[in-house]
């Protein structure tokens, strides 16, 4: 069977420099700037750079930049369904390590007009010993640094309106406010290098860096039925991504952003947004906060994945009441709108093609439970008068339970595991009633940023569940 091959040579003029060339990276953005380029003329090449070079893997240049994007899972009637597209944006690949002087000249290219990065939430540092002449520096911000620098130094001398060759940046970094935040990097080292002011100048004047907000499951290279997939296809694709159908791609930007893109009439979930605060509050609370949920619950009526618990008559009844009648109501958003994204959210967790552990969302439970249901849970008692969300309080008293040990591996910080461990030990020892290890842990002020013992009802609310899980155990609860 033949290798993926271009029929034609490169054509495309190179508007998008891309660092990252990893599994997400070509199932989501790429796919999308490949649709672009189809239904909307948007005719972007992309260029991509590893962020960290040295890498033994081969570069998609092997295929001419080409792969397979396999889209499957349940379509909106429930029923399974896949699709395959073949990306072809991809113009060529990048090693830093080897190929340093590569990346730099595509600098003074006058059709670049994109930077796109998914570096890992860790990428996005900065350091004191990378230099201007390291080729290359270590950071990530530092290689951008240098390429932005090489740009403004290539379209000043030239023309001196350096402002017409400014780029738009769009990281894809799952941290807050991910825009500002590679924007600070990036002055931090025109600092560090001491650049002169009329480069941090152009930055602030001629670049636009954006918010973003990414959300697609991509599980990467399908190897339990590569053979069968490729056999559908007709060649080999060793760069064959598999993707959920579900994605959105939030753009905290002006409108003109979406105009270069030519988002109008591509049909593509990309929304530009002048606050991206809202979207963000949602996955957290629905996506993030029904896993969270979910999780506790299913794994002590000894389920192991998503999909068979969302599945499951009981822990799927919960979960979607869960959602519905307590979640939503606290997010203080258009409904019809949570509901919409709930309904989408529990379509993809019974996803058939993905097989998600239950034990691995378990990993640090406590941090998740903090960020993801506790605003919601808390929320909930304010605008309902002191009235408890009962699946909610269930949630956690689960999860307190599940750190009793004997169920799955706990994975967490060393603090939250020891302190469970003295506390059941207690409790089992007959020192510690089911009250006091409930406001034992409301009470942890590192967790929760507050004594929780003081919202009226809660402890109380805790303990009963905690009582009723040990009593009647979480399958006769739920029923």
């Amino acid at each position: 069977m033949q290798a993926l091959k271009r029929s034609a040579p490169f054509a495309l003029p190179i508007k998008i420099l891309q660092f990252g060339q990893g599994n997400f990276m070509r199932g989501f953005f790429d796919w999308q700037i490949d649709l672009l380029n189809e239904r909307s003329g948007l005719d972007a090449g992309v260029v991509v750079v590893r962020p960290r070079g040295g890498s033994a893997a081969p570069l998609l240049d092997v295929q001419d930049g080409l792969f397979t994007v396999l889209v499957r899972g349940l379509n909106e009637q429930g029923a399974p369904s896949k699709e395959y597209r073949t990306v072809e944006c991809v113009q060529r690949e990048l090693d830093p390590n080897t190929m340093y002087a590569d990346y730099l000249a595509l600098a003074a290219s006058p059709t670049l007009r994109f930077v796109v990065s998914n570096t890992t939430e860790a990428g996005i540092a900065v350091n004191g010993t990378d230099r201007l002449d390291d080729a290359p520096p270590s950071a990530f911000p530092a290689k951008l640094a240098q390429f932005l620098y090489k740009r403004f130094e290539a379209f000043d001398g030239a023309d001196g309106k350096a402002n017409d060759k400014g780029l738009v940046l769009l990281p894809c970094e799952l941290i807050d406010q991910n825009g500002p935040a590679l924007k600070k990097a990036v002055l931090h080292f025109a600092r560090l290098w001491d650049l002169p002011a009329a480069f941090d100048a152009w930055i602030e004047q001629a670049c636009t860096f954006c918010s973003t907000l990414v959300d697609r499951i991509v599980t990467g290279y399908p190897a339990a039925d590569a053979e069968e997939i490729q056999r559908d296809l007709g060649y080999q694709d060793q760069f064959l991504v598999a993707a959920e159908y579900y994605y959105l791609f939030v753009i905290q930007g002006p409108a003109w952003v979406g105009e270069e893109l030519k988002l109008a009439g591509a049909e593509l979930n990309v929304k530009l947004v002048d606050d991206i605060t809202p979207y963000k509050k949602r996955k957290v609370g629905i996506l993030n906060g029904g896993h969270t949920v979910l999780v506790p619950v299913a794994l002590l009526a000894g389920l192991e994945a998503v999909g068979p618990a969302v599945d499951d008559e009981g822990v799927g009844r919960f979960l979607r009441a869960a959602i519905a009648d307590e979640i939503i109501p606290a997010l203080g958003m258009d409904r019809k709108e949570l509901e919409s994204y709930a309904d989408d959210v529990i379509l993809r967790f019974r996803n058939p093609a993905i097989y998600h552990r239950l034990a691995s969302i378990a990993l640090n439970s406590w941090s998740k439970f903090a960020a993801r249901v506790m605003p919601q849970l808390l929320r909930y008692i304010d605008i309902n008068a002191g009235r408890m969300p009962r699946r909610l309080v269930l949630a956690l008293a689960a999860t307190m339970l599940l750190y009793r040990g004997g169920v799955i591996e706990l994975s967490d910080d060393k603090a939250s595991l020891d302190w469970f461990a003295q506390a059941w030990a207690k409790v089992g020892a007959g020192e510690w009633s089911l009250a006091q290890l409930a406001s034992g842990w409301l009470a942890n002020r590192a967790l929760w940023g507050r004594d929780l013992n003081e919202v009226p009802g809660l402890t109380y609310a805790l303990t009963v569940a905690l009582e009723q899980l040990k009593r009647q155990g979480v399958r006769e609860l739920l029923a």
